[in-house]
Parts: C-alpha cells; sequence; structure tokens
C-alpha cells in the first residue's frame, strides 16, 4: 500500500467541497470510496494509532454501505 501524499489529500479535501453543490449519489459514492481508501493507508503507515485506524474503519463502513445501496 503506498504511502498517501499530500496532493492526494489536497485533491480529495477540493473534490469533497465541488461534489457538495452538484453531486448525484454514484459521484458520492466513487468519492466516498476514494476518502476510504486514502484513510485506510494513512492508518497502514500510523501503526499504532487507534484513532486513525477507527477513522478509516469507519470510512470504510460508509463506503460499502454506499456501494450496496447503489
Amino acid at each position: 500500500m503506498p504511502r498517501p501524499s499530500i496532493a492526494e489529500v489536497s485533491a480529495l479535501i477540493a473534490d469533497l467541497s465541488a461534489l457538495r453543490q452538484n453531486r448525484t449519489s454514484a459521484e458520492y459514492a466513487a468519492l466516498m470510496e476514494r476518502k476510504a481508501d486514502l484513510l485506510e493507508r494513512i492508518a497502514a503507515h500510523t501503526p499504532g494509532d487507534a484513532e486513525a485506524a477507527e477513522v478509516a474503519r469507519l470510512a470504510r463502513e460508509r463506503a460499502d454501505a454506499l456501494k450496496s445501496a447503489g
């Protein structure tokens, strides 16, 4: 799993902001998938950080729920 970059985090934040105004459920689900992937990678590179692991777990649950609902 590659280490996440600041550029990836910035791009995700920009996309979240843009999507807030005009979004479809499929676009939202895809963005939540990207968010979960990024948070999982951050957690993988910060071993022992229980909070990072929990945030990643919750994000993955949300992304998976959106994927199965769509």
